[in-house]
């Protein structure tokens, strides 16, 4: 086992990891830019080390700083966290060269489902359900339109190597896919330095929902399960659920077996999520692989009663796994807490929390690094919080969500618990009714 894992990450996640580490009896580094100083991740780390500047690029995803503070702080393993350098080939295969154990995935199989194109093609080969569409990258616009007559219209336009929702366009009809081509290029083009457009059919009514998954060194995989992943704004979750309340064991079962299929068809390794796009009639196609821990990880653990960052960590050790499926024995949601705005298009609220209060009782749990007096940066992503609520059923845990977020106080900025409150009396959500286009006919109040 370890004796030390630098923490590459800030924040909750960064915290969430140096907890599991303490509790595992591994000495702890945090990072930290300039305007990270007086988070909580930096304050219980056994040691930290000052990376750089706020801007991301200068601090958080210098990889050189960051094998620095490694090395001069003789930590044997790095854990990245999600978001930053946690999908990033290059930093896992230099952390590789200086002897430093990448908690994470591979670089080639961050390369493998790292590029959207070839990940559907490795799906195909393994008989992972894909969506109908191109293969690999498109050549031209004359291929694109092609494809598209055959697959038939509504189509969506992806860049290979986007991400939040940049690069995408959906097309129901020629003359929009050839605006949707020139403009969905060009956007992929500056966000990402690559061009490179493949093609989709668009699934109608769709559910986002994902399976975790677990697989080590010894080719045993298992899955721990679904996430409803539906409620979200502009590709961006806001609440996430499981079980899902659109599933059955038929179902379940076989997406759990399909996301088995996808990590040994890349002989993955670590802890990851296969995310698919399910329609009305639940038929279900592969989406992507997020070779990382995720965000909502937290929900999974509630239901299972499973530290998925010890598991995780276990497995860069070389820890065999048990190769048991998972199955939600309760019910749990988590609300997504952020200094934005919900009543102004959810504009980021950085700054001074003047007042702070964590709501707590039985199957409550708050992830955060805030506090009162903690001024959240404007350089990041603008989470504060996640919090989870776990019942033995969801109309409980939904009533226990609303109890805590009613006690939750954060003062001084704007937060999204307005508009959690707001979701949570919503007929559908409540009926269990929605997509992933449930909040386009969303009124915030």
């Amino acid at each position: 086992m370890f004796k030390k894992v630098l923490v590459a990450n800030r924040g909750e996640i960064a915290l969430r990891v140096i907890r599991t580490c303490k509790e595992m009896g591994i000495r702890t580094v945090a990072v930290y830019s300039t305007a990270d100083k007086d988070s909580l991740h930096v304050k219980f780390a056994d040691e930290a080390v000052c990376i750089g500047p706020p801007q991301s690029a200068q601090s958080y995803l210098k990889i050189p700083n960051i094998i620095a503070a490694a090395e001069i702080t003789n930590a044997d393993a790095i854990h990245p966290g999600y978001g930053f350098l946690s999908e990033n080939a290059n930093f896992s295969r230099i952390c590789s060269e200086h002897k430093i154990k990448f908690i994470g995935a591979l670089p080639e199989q961050i390369d493998a489902m790292g590029d959207k194109a070839s990940a559907k093609e490795t799906m195909r080969k393994a008989k992972v359900p894909t969506i109908p569409g191109s293969d690999g990258l498109l050549k031209d616009f004359a291929q694109a339109k092609s494809i598209a007559n055959k697959i038939k219209y509504p189509i969506m336009l992806k860049a290979t190597a986007g991400g939040g929702g940049k690069g995408m366009r959906l097309c129901w009809n020629d003359e929009e896919l050839k605006e949707g081509w020139e403009s969905a290029r060009t956007e992929a083009k500056a966000a990402f330095g690559n061009d490179g457009m493949y093609m989709e059919k668009f699934i109608e009514e769709p559910r986002h929902i994902e399976i975790q998954i677990a697989a080590d060194q010894y080719g045993k995989a298992c899955h721990l399960s679904e996430r409803d992943c539906s409620i979200q704004r502009r590709h961006q979750k806001l609440v996430e659920e499981t079980p899902s309340p659109f599933m059955t064991n038929s179902l379940r079962k076989k997406m759990g077996e399909a996301a088995k299929k996808a990590a040994k068809a890349v002989k993955y390794e670590g802890v990851g999520t296969v995310e698919f796009l399910v329609d009305k009639h639940r038929n279900f196609y592969f989406m992507e692989m997020n070779t990382r821990i995720q965000v909502e990880h937290t929900i999974t653990e509630e239901v299972i009663n499973f530290d998925l960052i010890k598991e995780q960590i276990k497995i860069a050790a070389g820890e065999k796994i048990s190769g048991k499926d998972y199955f939600p024995q309760m019910h749990s949601i988590q609300c997504r807490i952020n200094a934005e705005d919900p009543h102004k298009g959810f504009i980021p609220s950085p700054g001074k929390i003047t007042n702070y209060h964590a709501p707590g009782g039985h199957g409550v749990r708050v992830d955060t690094h805030a506090y009162a007096s903690y001024i959240i940066p404007p350089h990041y992503d603008s989470m504060v919080s996640k919090l989870i609520t776990v019942a033995q059923t969801r109309d409980e845990a939904i009533l226990k969500m609303k109890r805590a977020l009613e006690e939750y106080i954060i003062e001084g900025v704007k937060t999204t618990i307005p508009f959690h409150q707001q979701l949570l009396e919503d007929k559908k959500f409540l009926e269990g009714d929605f997509t992933t286009k449930f909040m386009d006919d969303f009124e915030i109040r």
